[in-house]
């Protein structure tokens, strides 16, 4: 059995500049822990596969495409593939987001 413990897992270099760490990779799916402090935010993008988001902790702001809505805790959001979205934390608290990938994009399916 392996367990990880996403709140202290090792976070890795990334374009948004914040603490996300890969908790799961595996050719069905991939899941990321990614933590933003107050006024941090990820910069828009797109993922080349369908992803939800499950907030763990914290309120923040999250933007698909053209819709953009406040979400708290316990609250699921879907991604489809190939539409722009980002996260915002707008609070004075942290934001925990577990984002799972799924199938895992690969290098020949990264749009960005």
């Amino acid at each position: 059995m392996k367990t990880i413990h996403a709140p202290t897992a090792p976070g890795s270099p990334n374009p948004h500049g914040v603490k996300a760490s890969m908790i799961y990779n595996a050719e069905s799916a991939q899941a990321v822990h990614i933590t933003l402090e107050p006024g941090e935010a990820l910069k828009k993008h797109i993922t080349p596969v369908d992803v939800f988001f499950y907030v763990l902790e914290g309120t923040g702001v999250v933007e698909i495409g053209d819709e953009k809505q406040e979400v708290g805790k316990d609250t699921l959001i879907e991604s489809p593939a190939k539409i722009p979205h980002c996260w915002y934390n707008e609070s004075g608290g942290v934001l925990r987001i577990l984002v799972v990938k799924a199938p895992r994009p690969t290098e020949s399916t990264r749009l960005l």
